[in-house]
């Protein structure tokens, strides 16, 4: 039994709803009032926490042009941009976090953040992070993996990219380092995934690989696969979030706005009701509602001693009369005592 983690005021657990976090990323766009916004936006919506991204240009590339520094494919959202000038656009100002740390906090929301190298560790330690989030392009940086679990604060890791080796890898340098609560996220590295490469049946694989509580994040389009996602055991879910993807941003297109936001909040908390128990048989909820099944009526008025037809009972709502399971044993049978139309069958009718 893998145990529950406590991120802030919420569980994460088989037997607790979804943790839905709504990431900011880039979506700011560079203005600090629109974090603001999101942070409300995502708070209306019922997000239970937001996320942000610690880094910036220099501690995650070099300012360099060529090569793979350069991207050059024409079916990237980032073509012929250059790795640091698309960073600098994306990243969110260090001295930006405390003011969006302190506006979540006092809109009720959870909020942490990814890091992206080690000194990302030590100032988000300053800012008392309940937890911490690895990146799929970072899952391999395993001095970055030892810093977060010396921390000894819950991990949330994306598996993008990465064969079993490498989370095994992954997995076993937190554990190795500090960490006892990692929840790992099955995570298709596309921007924006689709429904046909998320493989959600990895979900429960994971979860039993490596005995970890486990989650998606989900850059598809809309929150069809988030939903399912949590029938196969997902916990955590987590979707970049923007107020408005007409408005732009490096993130926006796969972004998910205010409204598909407070639907998968609701939603997989629906999903995740719904699985309940193996269950058969009647429930008490259930009991008003046998009365519309079917079972044997008298349809034409009977006289005493007159065999039963086809003609003058049949099997039709409302279901207080006998089961239609002994139609055929009481066709040929007679009655005890006249009948009229609209009377259930019952044995005491029967001769």
């Amino acid at each position: 039994m893998i145990e529950d983690i406590k991120i802030g005021n919420f569980t994460i657990g088989l037997s607790h709803k979804p943790f839905i976090i709504a990431e900011m990323s880039g979506n700011h766009n560079q203005s600090i009032d629109r974090a603001f916004a999101i942070v409300d936006a995502a708070a209306k919506a019922g997000a239970h926490a937001l996320k942000l991204q610690t880094y910036t240009p220099d501690t995650i590339t070099i300012n360099h042009s060529g090569g793979l520094f350069s991207i050059n494919d024409n079916s990237s959202l980032w073509n012929n941009r250059n790795l640091y000038d698309l960073y600098k656009e994306a990243h969110t100002p260090w001295e930006w976090h405390k003011p969006i740390f302190d506006y979540a906090h006092k809109k009720g929301m959870i909020i942490f953040s990814t890091p992206f190298d080690e000194t990302a560790v030590d100032f988000l330690e300053e800012l008392n992070v309940p937890a911490y989030k690895v990146a799929s392009f970072e899952n391999n940086h395993l001095p970055l993996l030892r810093k977060i679990a010396s921390t000894k604060k819950p991990v949330i890791i994306s598996s993008g990219l990465s064969t079993l080796n490498t989370l095994e890898e992954a997995i076993n340098t937190l554990r190795e380092n500090g960490a006892k609560e990692i929840v790992l996220l099955k995570c298709t590295s596309t921007y924006p995934a689709s429904p046909e490469n998320t493989n959600l049946r990895t979900i429960p694989h994971m979860s039993s690989i490596f005995n970890c509580h486990v989650g998606l994040s989900d850059h598809t389009m809309g929150i069809g696969a988030a939903i399912a996602s949590v029938a196969m055991g997902a916990r955590v879910i987590e979707k970049h979030f923007t107020i408005s993807r007409a408005d732009g941003g490096v993130d926006s297109t796969f972004s998910i706005e205010p409204d598909e936001l407070k639907n998968l909040v609701v939603e997989s908390e629906r999903a995740f009701l719904s699985l309940g128990h193996i269950q058969y048989g009647i429930q008490k909820d259930e009991e008003k509602s046998i009365r519309f099944k079917r079972s044997i009526y008298i349809v034409k008025d009977i006289q005493k001693g007159e065999e039963f037809t086809k003609e003058n009972i049949r099997i039709i709502r409302p279901g207080d009369g006998l089961s239609p399971r002994y139609f055929e044993i009481i066709i040929g049978k007679k009655a005890n005592k006249n009948l009229t139309t609209g009377t259930p069958l019952t044995w005491n009718n029967l001769i």
